[in-house]
């Protein structure tokens, strides 16, 4: 049985490494949600977590908009998913049944290894920054041209 996905972390690093290509812009919500294909209201509640976060920052108005707030080098990925999962279980827990003696103590034992895995997930997202998939990604798009050169 297949369930959504979670999409939020992906927009979520997918516009901040807009807004880090465009450093001096302000950017508008329908634009970056145009870019993440994604609804302009889910990009405007990711943002949101951003914000609240202190990762982007908002400018009203007509030619309003968002940005970064930090440098991208020094926002690392673990930041963006703490902003945007917050303390959700990384795996998908359910509700036992109380009177079976394995749902009794499936939740706390899962928990635990849910803990772990989340641990892990951040240890290995603080390696990145947006500022490290910036260039990355500034680099693939010269890997076309780089290829029919040849």
């Amino acid at each position: 049985m297949a369930r959504p996905t979670n999409t939020q972390f992906a927009v979520a690093v997918h516009v901040m490494t807009l807004l880090a290509g465009t450093p001096d812009e302000v950017l508008s919500s329908e634009l970056l949600a145009g870019s993440a294909n994604a609804n302009p209201v889910h990009v405007r509640r990711v943002l949101g977590a951003l914000r609240r976060a202190e990762l982007v920052r908002s400018r009203p108005g007509v030619h309003g908009g968002w940005q970064l707030e930090r440098a991208a080098g020094t926002v690392t990925l673990a930041e963006v998913w703490r902003a945007v999962q917050g303390d959700d279980p990384l795996l998908g827990l359910h509700g036992a049944a109380p009177e079976c003696s394995v749902g009794q103590r499936i939740q706390r034992a899962l928990g635990d290894v849910d803990r772990r895995a989340a641990r892990a997930v951040e240890d290995e997202l603080a390696r990145t920054t947006i500022g490290d998939l910036a260039d990355d990604t500034r680099a693939r798009e010269l890997e076309p041209a780089r290829a029919s050169a040849r």
